[in-house]
């Protein structure tokens, strides 16, 4: 059986490897319906500034294009067993990214695991813990 990612989930930034200069706070609320996901991302800024992005996904591997900074950025996901690759390729200040961003979920279901391999990112693990707040 797939996981299910839906759920408010806070990244424990102490037990994350990210690479850019930390956060304050990120979070993510996803509603997990497969074949689609929908998932709003906050990322607080260490000067309290806030980024929201809302993405939609097909984990069927159809690309999708999603807003990103302005711009357009381009993803398709699939299962690789019980992960989710997320792919997307963008060009962010003339520079063209690749982002391999493998999804899962601890066995108790409490930890989705972010993990960058083989990209742009690759050794980024973004820890996020399941709250028991409600999916809007």
């Amino acid at each position: 059986m797939k996981p299910d990612f839906s759920g408010v989930w806070r990244a424990n930034l102490e037990n994350s490897t990210l690479l850019r200069p930390k956060p304050k706070a990120m979070s993510a609320s996803i509603h997990h319906t497969d074949p689609e996901l929908r998932v709003e991302m906050v990322l607080t800024k260490p000067d309290g500034t806030e980024v929201r992005t809302t993405s939609r996904f097909l984990t069927t591997g159809e690309e999708v294009s999603n807003p990103l900074y302005g711009t357009g950025m381009r993803s398709r996901c699939q299962w690789m067993d019980r992960e989710l690759l997320v792919e997307s390729w963008v060009t962010l200040r003339g520079r063209d990214w690749h982002s391999r961003d493998f999804w899962s979920l601890s066995e108790d279901g409490q930890t989705l695991i972010m993990e960058h391999r083989d990209d742009d990112l690759a050794g980024q693990i973004a820890r996020l813990e399941r709250t028991h707040e409600e999916v809007e």
